[in-house]
């Protein structure tokens, strides 16, 4: 099964901080780095360095070589990537002292994307592959409506959660990965168990998957539930961690292993992520994290 990936590359700026700068005010950074990101590209690396077969779609421009060099590292196919003249996206990412962040975002060539660009790119793929979707790039709803006429799986991380979604019928997405927030900002309801039982109200045929930071993930469907602790280590940057997380899953997904085995390779995947600068370069590969299974 492959995995067709329609989603954002940013580069991103990253300052160290103390604190995240709040209104009026103006700090010194301790340390700027810049990385390959967007969660799309993110993604992407996580699912080829899980050994899935992955097609990074999406716009760069011509500052965009970096990302496909990337995909020639990390065994990401390239082959549908697009280059233009508008900038490729980027972010300004602050990480605090406690490894915490906040992003802004530049969708650049992210949001470039064409009706005749989405369609010579699906026209490849079909019934046997799964789209992952996030909420970076524009032409969401069309990207959904072709895909689901091919009788793709398409999984979805709504993120970040905002209006655009408004006009994607969420009842064509087989898959929901997202965390606590983007699932209070669906439902309105803040409870973990509350708020997939009510997407699963919404969408009885699909798949959730509901990251819930510290206190581990949880996974159902109509059939099933399973929760996941995390695996406790000192975090450095958690700029990768859900995306780490949704490329894990999804490999799991596509090699039809047991959700629990799916939830516990994605938990420990993303433990590695986060002890790690940066958001491309902390993705750890499948060997990694099957031997940190085993100790």
């Amino acid at each position: 099964m492959r995995v067709l990936n329609i989603g954002s590359m940013n580069l991103d700026h990253v300052y160290s901080v103390d604190h995240v700068v709040v209104p009026g005010e103006t700090e010194a950074s301790l340390d700027m780095n810049v990385f390959l990101g967007g969660k799309g590209m993110n993604q992407s690396v996580a699912l080829a360095k899980a050994g899935v077969p992955t097609y990074q779609g999406g716009m760069i421009g011509p500052d965009g070589q970096p990302f496909l060099d990337a995909c020639a590292e990390y065994g990401v196919n390239a082959d549908y990537i697009r280059r233009i003249t508008t900038p490729t996206g980027h972010a300004i990412i602050q990480i605090d002292r406690n490894a915490q962040n906040c992003i802004l975002l530049y969708g650049g060539a992210n949001q470039c994307l064409t009706e005749e660009y989405v369609d010579s790119v699906l026209a490849d793929f079909g019934s046997d592959d799964i789209l992952l979707l996030q909420n970076e790039v524009n032409m969401m709803p069309y990207i959904v409506e072709k895909a689901y006429e091919r009788g793709m799986k398409i999984a979805l991380n709504p993120s970040p959660f905002n209006e655009k979604l408004d006009a994607v019928d969420m009842g064509k997405i087989s898959i929901f990965l997202l965390n606590e927030v983007e699932g209070a900002q669906i439902t309105g309801l803040t409870d973990p168990d509350a708020i997939i039982a009510k997407l699963l109200e919404l969408y009885p045929h699909a798949r959730i998957v509901l990251t819930l930071g510290k206190d581990g993930a949880v996974y159902a469907d109509a059939n099933q539930k399973h929760f996941q602790p995390i695996f406790q280590v000192k975090a450095v940057d958690t700029t990768a961690a859900g995306d780490t997380f949704t490329g894990y899953f999804l490999a799991g997904l596509a090699e039809d292993l047991p959700i629990p085995d799916c939830l516990r390779m994605s938990a420990k995947a993303s433990s590695i992520a986060v002890s790690r600068e940066g958001a491309v370069p902390s993705i750890p590969y499948r060997a990694e994290v099957e031997a940190a299974l085993k100790v």
